[in-house]
Parts: C-alpha cells; sequence; structure tokens
C-alpha cells in the first residue's frame, strides 16, 4: 500500500475526496457566515482548540472559500524562529501589498518601509504603524473587494506583529476587512488577549473519526481502525499520523498491537512536551498507570511502595494531562495519547520495573499478573508463556478470539523450546482459521511452526490448521479428512490420551513443554480437539458421502468419554443426522438455546445455532448471532461471524423475511472473498439461488446451481450437488415442470430412504412428494413419505410435522385427504413459515378445484396468492392466480400495476359491501350464505369481486380495508 501524503503539522487535512473535510460542516457553515457578514461591515475570529485539532486545515478551506466570495487574501503564519525578530509577521502581510503602499500619504509609506526593514532614517512607531496598516487594508477592499486576513499560529507572532494585528482585529468594523487567526487552547499572547470572539475547534466525533481514516487508509482491518479512533479521541493529526506506526500486517489485523500505540514524530511534538516537564516522581507513577491500565489510585500506591500520591499527581493534574477522581479512586489521562507519551519518555528497565511491580499486586495465575510478568520479560520463560497458553482460552471462552490469537503469538515468543513454540504457532494458525478469519496466515505459522518443531508438524493443532485451511480455502474434503484422522488417532494413542499440552515440572527452567493450565473444567487440549472434530464434522458434511461420516464416528468414539450433553454429540446428531438422531439431543439442544443470551463464546454461539438449523430453532439464535456478526464487523471472530451471516439468512427464508437474505448473504459472501474463505461461501450462495428459484428469477437460478456442480464435482462435495438439484427443483416447480423436478430431485434422492449421511434430505421431502406425485409415481411419493414417517422427523418441529402430513396427504393417488390437509394448514402458528405453509394451502386447493369443491378450493387459493403476492414469488403466484382463475374467479393483477389500480377504482355493490362486512367478522362463507338467503358459491363470488376492490388478498384484510373505506361506499 503506498504511503499517503503527509499530513500539516497541526491536523492536516483532514479530507475525504477533493477539498471536502470531513466532520466539519458546522464549522464550515460558521465561516461562511462570518464571511458573509464581514464582506459589509468587517469581521475577526479567533479559533481555538487543542493541538493537532485542524484549526489549519480549516483555516486553509477558509482561504479559499473566501477567495470563492471575491475575498482578497492575505495569509500569515507565526513561526517559533522569528517571534523574537520585530515585524516579521507583519511583514508577510505588506510583502505583496508593496505597490498599494507606494500610493499611501508618504509619511505612512515611509512608516511601513521601516516596518519592513527599507532604510528610510526613521524609527516605526506602533500605532503609527497600526493606523498606516488600517488605511492599507482599507484602500485595498475598496479597489479591491473585501480583504482577508489569515493567521496561523498566533502564539508565534512577534510582538509588534501581533500589537498592530490586534488594532486591526479591534478596527474591522470600519471596513470590508475580515481577520480570521488560529491558536491552541491556553496559548498565551497580545492578540489572543484583545478580546475578538473566539470560537472552539472540538475533536472529531466517532463517525467522522471512521469516515475519515477510512478514507486515508481503506484496506485498514474495522477492529484496528476501531482502536486507532479510540486512542485519537477525534483528533485529526492522530488519526491520520498513527497509522504510520503500524506495518501492513498490523493494519490488517494479522499482527498484534501493543496496549499502547508508539507516536510518530509530529505526534511527539504534541504530546511529549508537556510530560517531560513533569517531575521524575510524577512521571514515575504516570508511567504505572500506563502500564496498569485500570486507573485504579490504589494499585498506584501499592505498586509505587507508599508515599503521598494525590500529592505527587498533582504537577500532572495542574498540567491538564490527567483528571483524579477521589470519589471513585480513579485516575483517567485527559487524552489517550498523553499514555503513548508518557510511554515514549519511559526507558525499557523502567518500564520492566514497572510491570514487575505491579505483577506482584495480583494473585497468581491472576490474568493481569501473567501478562505483567509477559511484558517485563528479557528471554525466553516457559513458566510465563504456560500462563499466557492458560490466559489465551479464557479470553477465547469470554469472546475475545483475536486477543487470544494474539496472546498465543506472545507465549510462542517467551518459549523455551521449539518444541512448546511450534504447538502454540500451530494452536494460534487453527483458531485464526477457524474463528478469527485468518486463512491466509494459516500457511505462514504453520511453516513457522514446522521451523521451530519439524517433529511437530503432524500435531493435532498443526494438522487442524492445515485441513481448515484445505477445506475452507480449496474444498479439498479428501485431504483434510485424511490428515484428520491420522492427526486424531495419534492423539488417542498417545501417553495420555487426552492430547493436552504438558508441561515437565521438574528439571531446569526452559526445558519442558507448556501444561496446559485448565481454565475451568476444560482445558487448552480439549479446545484444540474440540476444533479437529468440528473441522472433521465439517469435512463430512460437504463430503455427504457416508463412508467419511462412518469414519468421524469411529475416531470420535476412540478420543474420549464425552459428557452426554457436549456440544459436539449435539451437533452430530441435530446437525449431522437430524432424521434419525436428532429427538435424542433436542431437549439438550432447547436447553443450550435457553442459555444462548448469556453466552460469550462465539464458537459456542453459532455452532449451537448450527445444531438448531435443521430442527427448526434457529429464531431462538437471533439476538446472539446479531452479537456474533457485530463482533466481526469489529474486526472479532470473522470466521463465525460469515456462518452467523448464513445462518440469519437461512432463518430469513424460512421465516419468509426474503427482504433480509440478499442483504446478509452479499455481506457474508464479501467477507469470504476478502478472506478466501471459498467453500465457507457455498451456502450463502446456495441461500441466494433458492430464493432466485422462489421468485421466477430463472436466470440466477440456473447460474447459481451450476456454479455449485462446477465447483463442487471435481472436489467430491456431494453437499453441493444437493444444493444444486434443489434450487433446479424448486425452479421447476413453480412453473409446474414436475417431470423436471422429479427428474432433479431423483438425481439426490432414492425414493423410501432418508440416508444418515444426507441431513438435507429434511428440506427436499415435500419436493419429492409433489414432484412424484404429480408424475404419476404415486408409489414412489407414497414409499418415501413413509420413510419420512418412519424417522424421527415429524418429532423435530411443528414445521415438520406439517410438511409430513402434507407430503403424505400430497402422496395419496385419488380421494383428497381431507384429515391430513386440514391437519397441516391448521399446524399452530403455521404462518411463521409463510412460504411453505402457503405452498400446502395451493397444494390443497388445487385437489379441492379438482374435486368440484369449488367455494372451499378458492379460500385455500386466495390464501395462497396472498402470501405468494407478499413474499415475491411470481411462479406461485401465478400457479395460484391460474387456480383461482381456473375456478371461475377473476383475479386483479398485484398491487401497484394499471389492471389493479382500475379494479380498485370501482366501488362495491351493495350485496358485495354485505358479504364483505359479514366475511370480516369471521364468518364462513356457508354461515352467510345461509344468513343472506344465497348460495355459498354466490358468496364466493362476492368476496372474489370485493378482494381486488379493496386491495386485499385473503379475509384477514377485510377489516382494515372496510375501516378505511370511504363514508358513501358503507352508507
Amino acid at each position: 500500500m503506498s504511503s499517503p501524503k503527509p499530513p500539516a503539522a497541526e491536523g492536516g487535512e483532514h479530507l475525504s475526496g477533493p477539498g471536502r473535510l470531513v466532520g466539519r460542516s458546522a464549522e464550515l457553515a460558521l465561516l461562511d457566515g462570518f464571511f458573509g457578514s464581514a464582506a459589509g461591515r468587517g469581521r475577526a475570529l479567533m479559533l481555538t482548540g487543542e493541538a493537532g485539532a485542524g484549526k489549519s486545515a480549516l483555516l486553509d478551506a477558509a482561504a479559499r472559500r473566501a477567495r470563492d466570495r471575491a475575498f482578497q487574501v492575505l495569509r500569515v503564519t507565526g513561526s517559533q524562529v522569528e517571534a523574537g525578530v520585530g515585524f516579521a509577521a507583519l511583514d508577510q502581510i505588506l510583502r505583496p501589498l508593496t505597490a498599494e503602499i507606494a500610493e499611501l500619504a508618504p509619511w505612512q509609506a515611509r512608516t511601513l518601509r521601516a516596518v519592513r526593514g527599507v532604510p528610510d532614517g526613521r524609527q516605526a512607531e506602533l500605532l503609527a504603524v497600526a493606523g498606516s496598516v488600517h488605511v492599507l487594508l482599507s484602500r485595498k477592499a475598496a479597489r479591491g473587494g473585501p480583504v482577508a486576513i489569515v493567521i496561523d499560529d498566533v502564539a508565534w507572532l512577534d510582538r509588534p506583529s501581533a500589537v498592530v494585528l490586534g488594532t486591526v482585529a479591534r478596527c474591522t468594523h470600519g471596513a470590508p476587512v475580515a481577520l480570521l487567526a488560529a491558536c491552541r487552547t491556553g496559548d498565551g499572547s497580545f492578540l489572543s488577549g484583545t478580546g475578538i470572539p473566539a470560537y472552539e475547534v472540538r475533536p472529531l466525533d466517532e463517525t467522522a473519526a471512521h469516515e475519515l481514516v477510512a478514507g486515508r487508509f481503506p484496506a485498514m482491518a474495522p477492529r484496528v481502525r476501531q482502536r486507532l479512533v479510540a486512542e485519537a479521541a477525534g483528533n485529526p493529526l492522530a488519526l491520520l499520523e498513527l497509522p504510520a506506526t503500524l506495518d501492513e500486517a498490523q493494519r490488517q489485523e494479522r499482527g498484534p498491537l501493543s496496549a499502547v500505540l508508539p507516536l510518530p514524530e509530529p505526534l511527539k511534538k504534541v504530546f511529549a512536551v508537556r510530560v517531560e516537564a513533569l517531575p521524575e516522581r510524577t512521571r514515575e507513577l504516570l508511567l504505572l498507570a500506563v502500564l496498569d491500565g485500570s486507573g485504579g489510585l490504589h494499585i498506584l500506591e501499592r505498586a509505587l511502595g507508599g508515599g503521598d500520591v494525590l500529592a505527587e499527581l498533582g504537577p500532572a493534574e495542574q498540567a491538564g494531562l490527567v483528571r483524579v477522581d477521589t470519589a471513585t479512586g480513579r485516575l483517567a489521562f485527559r487524552h489517550p495519547l498523553t499514555r503513548s507519551a508518557v510511554l515514549e519518555l519511559s526507558t525499557a528497565a523502567e518500564r520492566r520495573r514497572g510491570h514487575l511491580a505491579l505483577a506482584r499486586e495480583f494473585p497468581a495465575g491472576s490474568e493481569h499478573r501473567a501478562r505483567h510478568l509477559a511484558d517485563a520479560a528479557v528471554g525466553p520463560d516457559d513458566e510465563v508463556a504456560a500462563l499466557l497458553h492458560e490466559v489465551a482460552y479464557r479470553m477465547l471462552r469470554r469472546g475475545d478470539a483475536v486477543g487470544a490469537v494474539g496472546t498465543l503469538l506472545r507465549a510462542a515468543d517467551l518459549s523455551g523450546t521449539g518444541t512448546a513454540r511450534g504447538r502454540l504457532l500451530a494452536e494460534a494458525a487453527c483458531l485464526g482459521a477457524n474463528v478469527t478469519g485468518d486463512l491466509r496466515n494459516v500457511h505462514a505459522l504453520l511453516g513457522s511452526a514446522r521451523l521451530a518443531d519439524p517433529a511437530g508438524s503432524g500435531s493435532l493443532a498443526a494438522a487442524t490448521a492445515a485441513a481448515s485451511r484445505l477445506v475452507n480455502g480449496e474444498g479439498d474434503v479428501d485431504t483434510a479428512h485424511r490428515l484428520l484422522t491420522d492427526a486424531i488417532r495419534d492423539h488417542a494413542a498417545g501417553p495420555r490420551g487426552t492430547g493436552t499440552i504438558h508441561n515437565q515440572t521438574a528439571g531446569p527452567r526452559g526445558t519442558g513443554t507448556i501444561r496446559d493450565h485448565a481454565a475451568g473444567p476444560r482445558g487448552a487440549g480439549a479446545d484444540i480437539l474440540d476444533e479437529a472434530l468440528l473441522t472433521l464434522l465439517v469435512t463430512c458434511f460437504h463430503s455427504g458421502r457416508p463412508e467419511l461420516w462412518k469414519v468421524f464416528d469411529a475416531e470420535a468414539a476412540k478420543v474420549q468419554v464425552r459428557s452426554p450433553d457436549d456440544l459436539l454429540c449435539v451437533l452430530r446428531a441435530a446437525f449431522g443426522d437430524p432424521a434419525h438422531a436428532a429427538p435424542a439431543v433436542l431437549e439438550l439442544l432447547d436447553g443450550l438455546l435457553a442459555e444462548l443470551h448469556r453466552e460469550t463464546d462465539p464458537r459456542r454461539i453459532v455452532r449451537t445455532a448450527v445444531a438448531a438449523a435443521y430442527v427448526d430453532r434457529l429464531p431462538g439464535c437471533r439476538s446472539a448471532l446479531h452479537r456474533v456478526v457485530d463482533d466481526g464487523r469489529d474486526g472479532g471472530a470473522v470466521t463465525l461471524a460469515v456462518e452467523a451471516f448464513f445462518l440469519l439468512a437461512n432463518d430469513a427464508y424460512l421465516s419468509g423475511q426474503w427482504g433480509d437474505l440478499p442483504k446478509l448473504t452479499e455481506e457474508g459472501l464479501r467477507w469470504c472473498a476478502r478472506y478466501d474463505y471459498r467453500l465457507t461461501a457455498q451456502p450463502g450462495r446456495f441461500l441466494r439461488g433458492l430464493l432466485a428459484a422462489a421468485q421466477g428469477d430463472t436466470a440466477t437460478a440456473r447460474r447459481t446451481a451450476d456454479r455449485l456442480v462446477a465447483w463442487g464435482n471435481p472436489r467430491g462435495l456431494g453437499l453441493l450437488r444437493v444444493y444444486a438439484a434443489h434450487i433446479r427443483a424448486l425452479s421447476a416447480l413453480g412453473e409446474a415442470d414436475f417431470e423436471s423436478a422429479y427428474r432433479h430431485l431423483r438425481s439426490v434422492i432414492t425414493p423410501g430412504e432418508i440416508p444418515a449421511h444426507l441431513p438435507h434430505a429434511l428440506w427436499l421431502f415435500l419436493d419429492f412428494a409433489e414432484a412424484a406425485a404429480r408424475t404419476g409415481r404415486h408409489g414412489e411419493a407414497a414409499a418415501h413419505v413413509a420413510a419420512v414417517r418412519g424417522t424421527g422427523i415429524p418429532a423435530v418441529s411443528p414445521r415438520l410435522a406439517m410438511m409430513t402430513d402434507a407430503a403424505e396427504a400430497v402422496a395419496t393417488p385419488d380421494a383428497i385427504d381431507h384429515e391430513l390437509f386440514r391437519r397441516a394448514v391448521d399446524t399452530p402458528d403455521a404462518e411463521r413459515w409463510p412460504f411453505e405453509w402457503a405452498r400446502i394451502r395451493l397444494a390443497y386447493g388445487e385437489r379441492l378445484r379438482r374435486a368440484r369443491a369449488g367455494a372451499e378450493a378458492r379460500s385455500h387459493l386466495d390464501a395462497a396468492l396472498g402470501t405468494f403476492r407478499r413474499l415475491g414469488a411470481g411462479p406461485w403466484s401465478a400457479r395460484a392466480a391460474n387456480e383461482l382463475r381456473a375456478s371461475g374467479i377473476p383475479v386483479g393483477a398485484p398491487a401497484g400495476t394499471a389492471a389493479c389500480d382500475a379494479v380498485r377504482s370501482a366501488p362495491l355493490t351493495p350485496q358485495e359491501l354485505q358479504v364483505a362486512r359479514l366475511a370480516a367478522t369471521g364468518l364462513t362463507n356457508k354461515r352467510i350464505a345461509a344468513r343472506l338467503f344465497l348460495s355459498p358459491r354466490t358468496v364466493a363470488g362476492h368476496l372474489s369481486n370485493a378482494f381486488p376492490k379493496l386491495n386485499v388478498t385473503s379475509r384477514a384484510g377485510l377489516r382494515d380495508a372496510l375501516t378505511g373505506r370511504a363514508p358513501e361506499w358503507t352508507a
């Protein structure tokens, strides 16, 4: 990435786009008003603000805007070098006005030439100089238009110039002269003490700060940008300069960031000067406060070894560097970059001494103690590395995946042996691939692990990382499966059989490997084992091959005895084989879902949601999945966030929130492309293709299915063939092309079999029953439904029970099984799955119409049509509309079309209005007919005419529609 143009010293030009200052719309509006009024009667204004706040950038923008208003602009910049040179600043104004000076009265011209150092034997007096400058500027304004004097760094103006310009500022009302100056808050000068109006330039707000950094450094990882924005506290100079302290790996979050960011040279001048002026004891306290980070005064007092902490902090308070709150016993730095300045001015010995002093204040085994000991280490230290190893997995379980990987890398740096270092690097690679989105960094980390420990390249962590890279990146499930099964076998055959990384407590320090300090009931070894088994499970799932699943079950059983409520066991049953094994774990899964709102580990959130996907429990995961997505957007667990996007999209499809699905999948797919997660992207593509098929976008559906097959077949990814068949079959069913639908489904389904290795069969059995029955293959349809009933599928969820009843009803060859259809239609809360429910009502309505039960058929067909239209399911709307027309009911065009508007413009007849009112109360057609002495068929006809006129598609909308009718229609 090319280096950006360095910003100016006073905040830079915080621009995003040509000439646009980010986050300064209020200030620019103020300046526009200032120049607007100054053009008539003259005005003066002082901009104040902290160093780096962007005052210089505002002055530059002001000068441009003044020129746009036909002002003649004169620039002045104070200089520390020339602060002692009389009239040095004023000369910057007079230099371009040599011709105008010559036209003044002789004594005034002589006065100003004396100011400029032109020898004429006269010594200039300040009042005479001020008067002559005022006349000069007034004449220039009268001849060439209003004049703007723009002054930067007022504090460094020489005193004679400041006196003269202060006089001019007070007299601007006499001529169209605008004087705009800027100085740092707290800097004293003669000009700043003249009483002219002042405006404080505040730091940028968080939104503007993000926009500024993103505009200048677009490739920076979101979490890194968030950290920089927090450190800069809205200071534009800091926002633009701090990224220069990071290398490319750190900007992409492939390298760790230090707890306190280093100060680039321009910021040192701003923040370090006041720290350097403090007493040594105060600086020592500030250093302890920076290293501690908690702000607790009690910790500083103990670490300092006594003394009056408040008195020692007094000089820092007086300098405006810190705030001390005695009520809460806390210290806070007024600007985060002051911490960086304190750290920059300290020596390595002082920092090490501070970390050791702070480490003594925390109990053994605590995270704070481990971190301070690690920061104090000057060479390999296996005991500290072991502490960090434990801390890393604590961080992982509380949701800080990126911090966990960074801690593992630090532990590797402190390891005294190649074996320990190699294993820790492999663990970091494993978590990076499976959790944080570091797939591209896996190869480099594993290479470093092999260099450190050539014999450990086959460790469980290394194999898991390599397999994850293969399966998620290239989709190479066969190699990944072989790597993982070999590593898990080796793990099971190890001396302990637990696969943990252990430390020999005997012997000299630095000779052992890392002990697994168990965090609670589980240790790091268990975490890596879980990652290995979960990666193997994902590999088997995408393969769609029973032989791979058999190996998984055999190897998982050998590794260790797992508790029956283990999440992996629930995943294997509810996700790996939901048709046969899910009922046995549903109670456990429901218990996990009930506690999901308290879960902090993003791995457990996403994996619990994965277990819930095929068994219709995703709605209970929505809130937790959104937390994972938000963490990913902040640069956290990116891999898991991608999975969360697609799980939410899955839920959106089933629940009929089809407008959300494209947005969710688009963002997830964009992240997959950015981080090279190719296989992980395929479920997102499948859901987009399925939605396209349902909504009649045949070209997109076909293209998506073809792409899934083209990518999956060479890699042996059977699941992608199933995905493609599902998309093609749904597209064909929408077009009533039942033969094509049957052919596509038959390519992945064996009638009468619900294989354990094909969990996606739960999404296909109703489609297959319809396609087979509508092509005359009733035996196959019935056999398949019988197989569904023979598993635990109907007991898994109300939706699957509804679909099983519907599939059996559809498979019945001749007579209508009203009980099955009605049981499916009347499933409690069936509206939660609107597309499937509407399909069932369409199928029932079709059967009823062919059986000449027109009135009942029309109620189901009308409900189906309304739902399909709301979803935008064009082909299915057409099927429902065609059935309604065949039953003698004219169907209006969808809302918003000219045909529909024409129908709506027609008033209801008195008979239609009467029927509609009764239907709105919930009466059936038969009861309405009895009350009005009409036939049920006539009632249905009146309702079918009323629906398009009222712009409703079902009886449910009648009440609201009639409430809003004009009075003359309801008289």
